[in-house]
């Protein structure tokens, strides 16, 4: 079962730095979760909420910005006396890295509450320009922006990001439209919705798995992977049984 740091090491280190990416990466982790976004100049950044207000000592739109005044923020607000001052990546910061290290990425194409123009293409080009096709998957609370990045790259895969309550029938879902793999928040996984997955050959990526009895629950559907905020803790245990793979 594969572990994908959300966020980067997001339970220690400021979520969607470069440093909570290292950090996850230094434990043995091989797959990281982000969230990107894009600039007023169209530069694509990685960040979880449309506003800077609670990760950064900034406020407002991240659309609002230009990258050279985002990056002067400091994303390490959550963060204060652990880590020293951190700036918001770029995309293209954070896959220059990951190609260097080897590391395996779950996209997030943050389109749900404001539709970025071309976020997708934008993404895809800097995918493509690291040579990162077969190390990458993208997922999405807004299903459409997922169809056009199949449209544009068939080649990554695809998970169809749902919230608390789940699709009873998610494997026909997720079949139905070229989407690989689900990837349901834990509370809206039932061995009804595991089954209807396999049947229909969908692979499942769960999220926020933080406890113990969820990452138990997790191996025993058999799931692909696990986001979780504690890499660490994840892959101890897994390694233990013998169940984590990289």
């Amino acid at each position: 079962m594969v572990v994908m740091a959300h966020r980067g090491y997001s339970g220690r280190y400021p979520e969607n730095t470069m440093l909570a990416f290292q950090k996850a990466a230094e434990t043995g982790c091989r797959w990281m979760e982000l969230d990107v976004q894009k600039t007023k100049d169209g530069v694509v950044v990685v960040i979880h909420d449309e506003k800077t207000d609670r990760t950064t000592d900034g406020s407002g739109n991240v659309r609002d910005f230009t990258y050279e005044e985002l990056k002067k923020l400091n994303a390490s607000a959550l963060f204060p006396g652990i880590a020293c001052a951190e700036h918001i990546p770029t995309f293209e910061e954070y896959c220059r890295w990951a190609s260097a290290e080897g590391i395996c990425t779950n996209i997030e194409l943050k389109t749900g509450n404001y539709y970025y123009e071309e976020l997708e293409k934008s993404t895809i080009e800097i995918i493509r320009a690291f040579g990162l096709e077969k190390q990458t998957m993208f997922s999405s609370f807004n299903h459409v922006s997922l169809l056009k990045a199949k449209e544009l790259a068939p080649e990554i895969p695809c998970g169809a990001l749902i919230g608390s309550k789940g699709i009873g029938n998610a494997g026909y879902y997720c079949s139905r439209y070229g989407f690989e793999y689900y990837h349901p928040g834990f509370g809206g996984l039932t061995d009804e919705i595991v089954a209807n997955c396999k049947e229909y050959g969908v692979g499942i990526n769960v999220w926020t798995v933080n406890q113990m009895s969820e990452l138990e629950q997790a191996l025993a559907w058999d799931c692909d992977g696990v986001i979780t905020n504690y890499p660490e803790v994840c892959k101890v245990w897994l390694d233990y049984k013998g169940r984590v793979e990289d």
